[in-house]
């Protein structure tokens, strides 16, 4: 899914993770916050810096682009609560992401085929359905897809 193909019968799984509704003139960013003392970026955004309790942290888009760190394969329903997706569950894979200068974040892959991911890989944020409400509101989350590699 692109962010040009968001619909009024979508909304995110939780205000403030990612730009929404997405622009079709800006890519889909992830919202962190960077704190103004000591510098250190955070996703999500936090209104008090972890690292050395400073409430003068400010909201800042993260890169939408970034490197497979690390990745392992989820292949079994979590337990619920807390998850609430879908009852038909399909293996999927989760990573770490680095996003240059800023920070890694864990997020779900678009990819949940092992053999067809490696360290190291280029990656880009994408959204993906999460569930479907009763209502037939469709709750999207954000997820790192393969990147097309770049050739020089």
């Amino acid at each position: 899914m692109t962010s040009t193909e968001v619909t009024a019968a979508q909304k995110p799984v939780a205000q403030g993770l990612f730009t929404w509704p997405p622009s079709t003139s800006e890519p889909l960013r992830l919202i962190g916050s960077e704190c103004a003392d000591c510098h250190l970026v955070s996703f999500p955004a936090a209104p008090v810096c972890v690292r050395c309790a400073s409430g003068q942290s400010e909201e800042r888009l993260l890169a939408d682009r970034g490197t497979l760190w690390t990745y392992t394969t989820q292949d079994f329903r979590p337990p619920s609560p807390p998850y609430d997706g879908p009852e038909a569950f399909e293996p999927y894979a989760v990573g770490y992401i680095e996003l240059p200068g800023e920070l890694l974040v864990e997020a779900r892959l678009t990819e949940p085929d092992p053999d067809k991911l490696h360290i190291g890989q280029p990656m880009r944020l994408t959204l993906v359905p999460y569930t479907t409400q009763d209502d037939g509101t469709e709750v999207m989350t954000f997820a790192f897809a393969p990147a097309e590699e770049e050739t020089s």
